[in-house]
């Protein structure tokens, strides 16, 4: 069976419970001692408990489920080379060194698709208690409360969240983008940068993401009128790394004519 035995806002209640389960499993076991290592460089840390929740999010959905495949940051899913059939892209703890050195702004996203189509996805604020969930045909809510687009401004009336590396180094025009802006803010999370926007925090969030950082915000700014794009030009690959661009829709607009003025001076 690779269909879900339950419809959408089925499993949006049952996934909720999830996260409640794994909000307070998390809270209890970052007391404890945690064992930390470091992946691709010095600041890209993870943790038991990444690999932990991760581990749990996977039997749930596996016992759900067990014809799913899941694409997870920490190596226990499958080998996901297409969206056919049902797809979980998770990221058990997303934002681990503001995790390990702040015990805040961090997040634990999920997404669901069938057949390349977006069901439903979930971004949880684990300090917060704030969940942002829904997907195109069930709308987006923040825990309870139905949510609605934010009130759309242009680039100079909005903060943007980048990444605070490449912002630093000038990638993607960032520096530039910033001056442009009313503000600017380095979140540390795609999680809590996307939970941000989705609330009218901030007009836009950019930065280089892959596929676990940026599949539940899509689906989720997607369904609320905002729009995500790459913004080098790349067709957006829901498998791979890429430039992601999510705002508002003016703002968006402005960013991208401020980058294609600029590179053609």
């Amino acid at each position: 069976m690779d269909k879900l035995p339950i419809n959408n806002a089925q499993l949006d209640t049952l996934v909720l419970e999830w996260m409640d389960e794994i909000r307070q499993f998390i809270l209890k076991e970052i007391k404890n001692p945690l064992t930390i290592k470091t992946k691709s460089n010095a600041r890209d840390l993870v943790t038991n408990l990444d690999r932990t929740v991760e581990q749990m999010y996977i039997a749930k959905i596996k016992q759900l489920n067990p014809a799913a495949r899941i694409l997870s940051e920490e190596g226990f899913g499958d080998e996901v080379n297409n969206l056919d059939g049902p797809v979980w892209i998770i990221d058990p703890i997303d934002g681990t060194m503001n995790f390990v050195k702040q015990h805040d702004e961090y997040a634990s996203m999920l997404a669901y698709f069938y057949d390349g189509e977006a069901q439903g996805a979930w971004i949880m604020d684990v300090v917060k208690n704030e969940v942002v969930h829904g997907g195109p045909t069930q709308g987006v809510r923040l825990n309870k409360a139905t949510m609605e687009e934010p009130t759309e401004n242009k680039l100079d009336q909005s903060i943007i969240s980048f990444s605070g590396t490449r912002l630093l180094y000038d990638h993607y025009q960032y520096q530039n983008i910033a001056r442009m802006a009313l503000g600017y803010r380095v979140y540390g999370s795609a999680g809590i940068s996307f939970i941000r926007l989705l609330k009218g925090q901030c007009g836009g969030f950019t930065s280089v993401l892959k596929p676990w950082d940026f599949a539940a915000g899509l689906v989720l700014c997607r369904s609320l009128g905002l729009q995500v794009e790459t913004l080098d030009g790349q067709p957006l690959d829901m498998l791979s790394s890429n430039v992601i661009l999510a705002s508002q829709k003016q703002v968006m607009a402005d960013i991208k004519m401020l980058t294609n003025t600029s590179s053609n001076l």
